[in-house]
């Protein structure tokens, strides 16, 4: 059992006091944050892809994070290319049917990924065995891999070529600082390519 499940779940008032700690505890995460909106301009402007996972409330941020760089988070921009690899119902029924549970990613990651692409891998506890397996396929694939988890130490952190890990107790508090982290690496993004374009 992890820290996360012992703890009594703050509400109310509580959990917003929890979640300013974790945002005054975490500052590194902006820095990483900006990073990665960097790295991902420069992969997609050059031709690649993004291709995002998570398993429970990290499969919607995946799903956010695809849907604003398709879309778009503010500014006009081109579209880009990302795959949200949690939302394809039909593919993750076959996969789970036909392989397991473990291969729901890595299958998707070795049908899309390609060198120079990037794989985005949401986990609030780091130990997803079917996100650890995607981290692996990825590397097969020549896919640079990032993970957003929480604290320090975990596996997948340990498996990906970059972590942004939060420091915080609580799983929903982990979750909404990688929102608050998304919003970043997208500004950060869309500054990247809105600066080259003007």
């Amino acid at each position: 059992m992890t820290a996360v499940a012992r703890l009594a779940t703050p509400t109310g008032l509580e959990h917003v006091r929890r979640l300013r700690e974790a945002l005054d505890g975490n500052n590194g995460f902006v820095e990483a944050a900006v990073r990665f909106g960097r790295e991902f301009a420069a992969a997609l402007g050059a031709g690649g892809r993004l291709l995002a996972a998570g398993n429970g409330g990290s499969a919607a941020q995946a799903q956010h994070l695809t849907a604003e760089l398709v879309g778009r988070y503010r500014d006009e921009r081109r579209p880009l290319s990302a795959i949200c690899l949690s939302s394809e119902t039909s593919t993750l029924t076959a996969v789970v049917n036909d392989y397991g549970g473990q291969q729901l990613f890595a299958r998707q990651v070795r049908a899309h990924g390609r060198s120079g692409d990037v794989c985005v891998l949401f986990s609030t506890s780091g130990r997803s065995a079917n996100l650890l397996a995607a981290a692996e396929a990825a590397r097969e694939c020549g896919v640079r891999t990032y993970a957003l988890t929480g604290p320090l130490p975990n596996p997948l952190a340990a498996a990906c070529d970059e972590a942004l890990c939060i420091d915080a107790p609580f799983g929903a508090t982990v979750q909404e600082l990688h929102l608050v982290a998304l919003h970043i690496l997208c500004a950060e993004l869309d500054a990247c390519f809105l600066g080259s374009q003007s």
